[in-house]
């Protein structure tokens, strides 16, 4: 926006050049001050820049001949642009056709722009055939638009001002070949063969380029190669003033009626809207003795159907003699008989009433919304300029000189395929038949695998499911196997049946193309979002290698789901050309990798199972030695099948004020659905937000007993708000679901009345953000806090972390969870072993979990590797030789339950307890190779040093709690899939509601409540032992620990100095160990250590000379 000066008096001229070119359709002056001393007055002019312009008008009877200097012009690539304005909806710009069937045909149809193409070498005898690509609406507003086609070969753009199309013809040539010549404005010869009747175009076109030469020019040049029917080169601008009737309930008309000379009267006019329902026109008819018959009965008469298409109709009512006539377009009239001689009153009122009772004037349906024109009372038309100067009839809430009509179904916001429908001020989606709900059919009305319909109580059968929620992918159809260990999803193809193949060698190969009934996109996200994914490969062979036993390469393949080409067969590892005979060394000839490879007479197997879903599914098999005598190969690939959902039930703990998670940038332009499950007793605090410039979106909980959606779009801030009568930070799983669209928003929490918003009909639409995402917490906005939980999948990105399970451990129990290797490990192969398990090997590792317990020495956690390294975190008592042992303090009251929060991150080659704030030196060598599983509690291994090996045969006897390694849950993970392979539990385990106490009681949480696990009641009764302690002893506890926090800090801290001055002048071990004696001796009461043991049994010298400094 810029401020100009103006002149001070009748005669001056202030001239203002702009420092930069504008291209605008329409400029806005506001006057911002007038001279005190003059007249209100303004006079603009505007002269715009350098343009050339070449204009050619149109009447709906002429056109424009480009003939081609040959007899055909076959193009790979055109380019065609101009620029038109239409007075009329329907109307041929652009044909051009060969005999070889090739046609392109650019015209207005119902004032959209529509695009034909044919490259087929065959002729369509019919309409219906012929498949038009449309683009735009309201095109016969007689105002410029732009249109550009840009095709090469098959691929085409389509592009209408600014909204442009991409597509590929069908068929299969990629040029086009036209006859003789191009028309434009209309088609000249409608009876010549493959062509179709259209309407000519009425309007103006300008600056028509066709593959760079500029016809219109030809034509006023008068070339030979352009004929030109009555065509002019000059706009000619028809004087129609439209007016906008604004409101549905008080817009209205009043034109008095003229006397007709022959008697009744006749009305024309036409008009253009969305919506359904409308008052026209209505007016009092004055007649004889029959007035009063026909005041008691209504007569009615109707015509035309689905007017309210946005179009310009034409509607006409005439009376002559004892009929009425009513007229709509080019229709049949229909006709109406009266009892006496009727005439019209003195007034005829267009669009609705007066607010005022006037006589003359009913509406027994809503005031009409749209647009009207060309109104003619008894052959008489109307100056509108005259209503609006208030020299003629009467007017209210109405727009002179345009219409105000707006496609709000352009673009299209109704998502998956929903047909969009509208009125005058707001636009509706069919959902139906699309597998979505909701006000743009965003929401699934599927759920997203198998394990989610497990979970409502459905067993196996066939199942459509959207692996990606309310995203771009639409449902797929599986059939879900609910065994009694897992769900598995099943997915088919086009040839799971057997096949023999003869006849293939590596330079004409046989190959297999696989069509699964879901797309390519849909199976990587189900793929993705299962744990595990396998594919069983059935090959049997007869003289038919695998690999070429001179120099290795293959000779049959697979293609994964990427295109890429694997060679490794039944479940190997990937890039290693091998089988599934040398993964259990059953080969039947060990000089190979493969049983076929042995190149046989007698039929031999190498099936196995893929089990690599990275490569998943097989979308194409290649076979290429089949060509010798006797030789064959017989294969099967089978469905894709895959088990577990990662987004069931995962969440992300909040244990700081400053904790938080953050993501990249919400992609929620124009819809976006938020819903989580959380659990706090924090009294407010941020969900998630998201920020841009001015833009943002949030939820949070405001209180303790309300939720609030918050968002902005440039419209002004808009909150939702949810309160319950009941608190919802009491530690118990509350669920909520926000949801946002250009149509509305709501908020939902648990089972409290859904909260609706309608999103304004004006206004900005799109969200544009372009921060993080944070979860939890946003920039200096403390998040929920005190240990929350919160679960949380966003549109169709799915974030999950995991979340605190608690479980009551005695002596003898145990879990242990093996991690999943992404490919089978290979066993008894120690020459391999050192390349592949250095590959993954870890130098940093981070582990953190909630613990309670009154016992001593005690088994916490083991970590173990296929190379027999492990690290062991023990409870201990203090004053014990402490050589090779890495040691985290804390002080817990004796004799009773108390909580500790261990987190500790390895990271190569240091050690940090991260609540402590200590941090340890370890050897330069601590590589921890290919971590194998992790247990809690009892160990029974005997391959771990003495002191590990007694404190691991005792157990644990205690709470454990938000057990996290690395990036994983493995508590979680094993308790919910107890069945798995992968699950080892021994003893007896209890899941308890600990973790709450332990958190309550760390962080200072309220005291006094009930805590749940939020996972349905307690299976024993330590919940009431808990809660009575956690009741009576939390403030004891409380107060304790805040006076070992502050003792336990000033003789670290003390300690800490003493220690640098030791290790600065100690450089020997028995020097080390005095410096430990002697700090030993300076903390003599009694106390408890958590330990943390690094070891490596591979190296005597590891294990006999390594030095861990503290």
């Amino acid at each position: 926006m810029l401020a100009f000066v103006g002149n001070v008096n009748a005669d001056g001229v202030v001239h203002h050049k702009l420092s930069h070119s504008i291209r605008s359709r329409f400029l806005r002056f506001v006057p911002l001050d007038w001279n005190p001393s003059g007249w209100v007055g303004l006079r603009v002019e505007v002269y715009g820049c350098a343009y050339k312009s070449d204009v050619a008008d149109f009447d709906g009877r002429s056109s424009l001949l480009y003939r081609f200097n040959q007899k055909s012009m076959s193009t790979v690539k055109d380019v065609i642009s101009l620029r038109f304005k239409s007075r009329q909806a329907e109307g041929v710009l652009l044909h051009g056709e060969g005999q070889r069937g090739n046609y392109i045909t650019l015209e207005l149809h119902r004032a959209r722009l529509a695009l034909y193409l044919n490259l087929d070498d065959t002729r369509l005898r019919f309409s219906s055939g012929r498949v038009a690509v449309t683009l735009s609406s309201l095109l016969d507003d007689q105002h410029w638009h732009s249109v550009l086609i840009e095709r090469f070969n098959k691929q085409v753009n389509l592009t209408v001002d600014t909204h442009t199309q991409h597509f590929r013809t069908k068929g299969e040539g990629d040029s086009l070949e036209v006859d003789y010549e191009l028309s434009f404005g209309g088609i000249p010869l409608p009876g010549k063969p493959g062509t179709f009747l259209r309407k000519n175009f009425h309007g103006c076109m300008e600056n028509l380029y066709y593959n760079g030469i500029n016809i219109i020019d030809l034509a006023k040049r008068r070339k030979p190669q352009i004929y030109s029917g009555n065509v002019t080169f000059s706009c000619s601008e028809p004087q129609l003033v439209s007016t906008t009737f604004l409101s549905s309930s008080s817009s209205f008309l009043s034109l008095p009626a003229t006397l007709s000379a022959s008697g009744g009267f006749a009305v024309r006019f036409q008009f253009r809207t969305w919506n359904p329902d409308g008052l026209l026109l209505s007016t009092r008819l004055i007649g004889g003795v029959s007035l009063k018959r026909a005041q008691k009965q209504h007569l009615a008469v109707s015509t035309g159907h689905r007017v309210n298409d946005g179009l310009w109709h034409s509607a006409s009512l005439s009376s002559r003699g004892l009929q009425v006539t009513m007229t709509l377009d080019n229709e049949p009239s229909s006709t109406m008989e009266l009892g006496d001689h009727m005439e019209a009153g003195d007034s005829l009122y267009f669009g609705g009433c007066p607010s005022l009772n006037v006589s003359g004037c009913e509406n027994p349906t809503l005031a009409f919304q749209g647009c009207m024109r060309l109104f003619s009372i008894n052959s008489q038309p109307m100056d509108l300029n005259l209503v609006h100067q208030g020299q003629l009839g009467d007017y209210k809430e109405l727009q002179f000189d345009t219409c105000s009509i707006h496609d709000r179904c352009l673009p299209n916001f109704c998502e998956h395929g929903g047909q969009c429908s509208q009125s005058w001020s707001c636009f509706y989606c069919d959902c139906s038949g699309t597998g979505y709900t909701g006000a743009t059919c965003h929401n699934s009305i599927y759920e997203a695998s198998c394990e989610a319909y497990r979970l409502t109580g459905s067993s196996s059968g066939y199942f459509s499911i959207d692996p990606d929620g309310s995203g771009l992918l639409g449902p797929t159809q599986v059939y879900c196997n609910m065994t009694e260990n897992k769900v598995w999803t099943v997915v088919t193809h086009n040839s799971t049946d057997p096949v023999r193949v003869q006849g293939s060698t590596l330079q004409n190969p046989y190959i297999m193309k696989f069509n699964y009934s879901a797309s390519p996109e849909q199976l990587m996200a189900l793929v993705s979002g299962s744990e595990q994914c396998q594919q069983e490969v059935m090959y049997s062979c007869r003289k038919s290698r695998l690999f070429n036993t001179r120099d290795g390469s293959p000779l049959s393949w697979w293609v994964d789901q990427g295109g890429e080409r694997r060679t490794y067969w039944g479940g190997f590892l990937p890039g290693v050309q091998q089988c599934s005979c040398s993964l259990e060394e059953n080969c039947m000839d060990m000089n190979y990798f493969c049983n076929c490879d042995a190149d046989t007479d007698s039929w031999s197997n190498d099936t196995g199972v893929l089990s690599y879903k990275e490569h998943l599914p097989v979308s194409e098999i290649v076979i290429g030695d089949t060509n010798r005598t006797g030789s064959e190969a017989l294969y099967r690939i089978g469905p894709l099948r895959c088990y577990g959902d990662k987004s069931v039930w995962n969440a992300a703990s909040f244990y700081q004020e400053s904790s938080y998670l953050h993501f990249p940038t919400l992609q929620a332009e124009l819809s976006a659905d938020i819903s989580f499950y959380f659990k706090t007793s924090a009294p407010s605090g941020v969900f998630l937000e998201n920020v841009g410039l001015k833009d943002f979106i949030r939820v949070e909980l405001s209180s303790p007993f309300a939720v609030t959606f918050s968002f902005d779009v440039g419209n002004g801030p808009v909150v939702l708000a949810i309160k319950s009568h009941v608190p919802l930070n009491d530690r118990q799983w509350h669920y909520v679901r926000a949801e946002r669209s250009v149509k509305e928003a709501s908020l939902q929490v648990d089972q409290l009345p859904l909260r609706f918003l309608e999103a304004p009909s004006e206004g900005h639409l799109r969200l544009r953000l372009n921060s993080q995402l944070f979860v939890g917490r946003t920039g200096l906005i403390v998040s929920v806090s005190s240990a929350s939980c919160v679960l949380v999948g966003l549109a169709s990105y799915k974030y999950f972390y995991l979340c605190e399970v608690s479980v009551s451990f005695n002596r003898e129990s145990s879990v242990t969870y093996t991690f999943q290797e992404p490919f089978s490990v290979m066993q008894n192969r120690s020459f391999q072993a050192s390349s592949v398990y250095r590959g993954n090997s870890r130098a940093r590792e981070s582990m953190a979990f909630i613990f309670m317990t009154t016992q001593s020495p005690a088994m916490l956690l083991t970590v173990s590797t296929f190379s027999q390294q492990y690290i062991a975190v023990i409870l201990a008592r203090n004053g014990r030789d402490t050589s090779r042992i890495i040691t985290v303090g804390f002080n817990p009251l004796n004799s009773q339950f108390n909580p500790a929060c261990v987190v500790v991150y390895r990271e190569y080659p240091d050690l940090i307890d991260k609540d402590m704030n200590l941090k340890y030196s370890l050897s330069s060598d601590t590589e921890f190779i290919s971590i194998k599983s992790l247990t809690l509690g009892k160990v029974t291994v005997d391959t771990m040093d003495e002191e590990v090996m007694q404190a691991g045969s005792k157990g644990f006897i205690g709470c454990l709690s938000s057990v996290q390694f690395n990036h994983m849950a493995p508590l979680k993970a094993a308790l919910l899939n107890r069945a798995s392979s992968l699950v080892s539990v021994r003893g007896h385990l209890v899941e308890s509601n600990c973790g709450a106490l332990a958190d309550s009681t760390i962080f200072h949480s309220q005291s006094g409540e009930e805590f749940g696990r939020g996972r349905g009641p307690l299976r024993n009764a330590s919940q009431s032992n808990y809660a009575v302690i956690g009741g009576v002893v939390s403030a004891v506890v409380f107060i304790s620990l805040c006076v070992v926090v502050v003792m336990t800090r000033f003789l670290y801290q003390h300690r800490q100095t003493r220690r640098d001055a030791s290790i600065k002048e100690k450089e020997h071990r028995t020097n080390l160990e005095t410096a430990y004696r002697r700090e030993a001796a300076y903390r003599a009461e009694p106390a408890y250590r958590t330990e943390f043991r690094l070891h490596d049994s591979h190296s005597s010298t590891l294990n006999d000379n390594r030095e861990y400094y503290i």
